[in-house]
């Protein structure tokens, strides 16, 4: 298709419509124009799409409907229904698309911890990089607990930086970087920590204080790391989709997944402020921490599942990306 002379063609309705969208009053005969050209204008996007995908045009077009759609519909509010589809589809599902990854990530994550804790407690030099011998046993015999302090000023500083860390995860997924160098960093830390524990003899005393709030807010590191990187795999092998609107599509809905993990990152703040470093049986508190966990799979694979059977993709519905005609009837 010759793009030019179909601009050409068309353009002076895309002008049209663009220039009623931005009448503050509009007569009766001027409303109906306005409809109509949205919906030329919406058949000459898709037409445009299929034949002959200029980014530029594309987007220039798709931001005239925007706002056409708004001038028509008026400015969409959010409601308890989007409030309720988000969390029961498509929260679960942008999570459960990605599930293999976040278990892969997860693997991978706790092996390098593993290495990296065996490499500090059995090597000399790696030992004494964490520290001179007091200052070890210090962090060994008090600094590590205490860092648990229980309250609520605890609870929502651990909740605030762990929402932020893992926003930016995902949001430099595209660089393929962001999400590996945030991922091991936090690996060889922890792993790096527990080295320090094991080496004197407070392996038990690591564990207990990690896991309660650990098997969930590590959870969430893992699913960060992995909607970052389906996002860049995305943009590497876009598949039969064009890379733009591959990217676009799995950016929109795997960023929700940024949102959602506020949430879970909520509840494993207060059991972290409320419940590890409380005077809870150990027992007690890791099957609190181990309820959390179970709560937020069965969260991900029961409403995933079903969102993905009825052709959910997490991404925005049809009409509001822009990918849906309007239609007469």
């Amino acid at each position: 298709m010759d793009l030019d002379a179909y601009q050409l063609v068309h353009g002076p309705a895309w002008q049209r419509l663009d220039a009623l969208t931005k009448q503050r009053r509009r007569t009766g005969a001027e409303a109906d124009e306005l409809v109509r050209l949205y919906q030329a204008t919406a058949t000459d996007l898709s037409v445009i799409r299929s034949a002959a995908p200029d980014p530029e045009m594309v987007t220039r077009l798709s931001q005239t409907l925007a706002r056409a759609r708004s001038a028509i519909a008026g400015t969409h509010e959010p409601a308890w229904r989007d409030v309720t589809r988000f969390v029961a589809v498509t929260l679960p599902v942008a999570m459960y698309r990605i599930r293999w990854w976040t278990v892969t990530v997860g693997a991978v994550f706790v092996l390098l911890a593993v290495v990296a804790g065996a490499w500090v407690a059995t090597q000399p030099d790696a030992l004494a990089a964490m520290g001179s011998p007091a200052e070890r046993q210090d962090y060994v015999d008090r600094a590590f607990a205490e860092y648990y302090d229980p309250g609520a000023g605890f609870a929502a500083t651990v909740w605030t930086n762990n929402a932020w860390l893992t926003a930016v995860c995902v949001a430099t997924g595209i660089t393929g970087i962001g999400p590996v160098y945030f991922l091991a960093n936090n690996s060889i830390m922890v792993g790096a920590a527990g080295g320090v524990m094991a080496e004197a003899g407070k392996l038990d005393v690591f564990l207990q204080l990690i896991a309660p709030h650990g098997m969930l807010e590590l959870t969430a590191v893992f699913v960060a790391g992995a909607a970052g990187l389906r996002i860049f795999w995305t943009w590497i092998v876009p598949g039969p989709r064009t890379r733009s609107r591959a990217l676009a599509e799995e950016a929109r809905a795997l960023f929700t997944v940024a949102i959602g993990l506020v949430g879970v990152l909520a509840v494993s703040g207060l059991i972290e402020g409320f419940v590890t470093g409380s005077s809870l049986p150990w027992w007690l508190k890791i099957v609190i921490g181990a309820i959390a966990l179970a709560g937020f799979w069965a969260y991900v694979l029961v409403l995933g599942r079903r969102g993905v059977r009825d052709g959910e993709t997490g991404d925005l519905e049809a009409d509001r990306a822009g990918y849906a005609l309007a239609t007469v009837g």
